[in-house]
């Protein structure tokens, strides 16, 4: 297996795992907790903090653990100029690994919880508040992925992304998706973690314009560029023939 190919496994399948997590958690709250929607959402965010962090950590060496189409855009832009960071072909192959991921997880949670396999969301939650808590969500992400990354600490994103995830859970309306590949996941599961397919693209563009603002505060307060093996995590792997490797 190339070392591409191992890459986009490792999006895919940590990518299908945040999604089965965050999905499974919430069907298990709701059958734990019928009724209560703030134990819930304790219960469904508690099972994302410790699930996030641990996916950052297996799969963070082989691709850097991106799991975010935004994230992974970001790496490409802020590494074009030098060379670094994903190409547009990396860059098209990751986001596909992790929508593609991102729809598999939730079925698979769907399955283990009984569930019929296939759902369509019939929970909408496109208000103003949501959608500007979107954009909050994903511009603190983005910040604080990249203020780790190009200040040395990016081994720290384990803790510290999955950390802000779980706070955002609380402090945002929209209980913080920001990331459009675990959104359109959560199309496909009619409970408590799910969405309707008609919320998703003004999603999606809320968490476009947050990356945009995060990205843009990060370049203003840290203007050196990041290395490509340290966004999300350090994963300094990559063919010897790549071209952007010197002896």
């Amino acid at each position: 297996m190339t070392v591409l190919a191992r890459r986009l496994l490792a999006e895919f399948v940590g990518t299908g795992l945040l999604v089965c997590i965050v999905v499974g958690s919430g069907i298990a709250a709701q059958q734990l907790s019928p009724g209560d929607v703030g134990v819930q959402l304790l219960e469904n965010s508690i099972a994302t903090v410790f699930g996030l962090g641990v996916l950052i950590l297996v799969f963070g060496p082989i691709s850097g653990a991106h799991f975010n189409p935004v994230v992974s855009v970001a790496d490409w832009l802020t590494g074009r100029r030098r060379g670094t960071g994903l190409t547009p072909i990396e860059l098209g192959a990751y986001i596909g690994a992790q929508v593609l991921g991102g729809v598999a997880g939730a079925v698979l949670a769907n399955i283990m919880f009984d569930q019929s396999a296939i759902q369509i969301s019939t929970h909408h939650r496109a208000t103003t508040g949501h959608l500007v808590g979107e954009v909050v969500a994903t511009a603190g992400l983005i910040a604080v992925i990249f203020a780790l990354a190009r200040t040395g600490r990016a081994a720290l994103s384990a803790a510290a992304v999955a950390a802000y995830i779980g706070a955002a859970y609380w402090f945002t309306s929209s209980t913080s998706f920001a990331n459009p590949a675990v959104s359109i996941g959560r199309i496909f599961s009619d409970t408590f973690a799910g969405i309707a397919p008609a919320t998703v693209p003004a999603f999606i563009a809320a968490q476009i314009v947050g990356a945009a603002i995060g990205l843009g505060l990060i370049g203003l307060i840290y203007p050196d560029p990041a290395p490509a093996e340290n966004v999300v995590t350090p994963h300094p792997e990559r063919p010897l023939t790549d071209p952007r490797i010197t002896p």
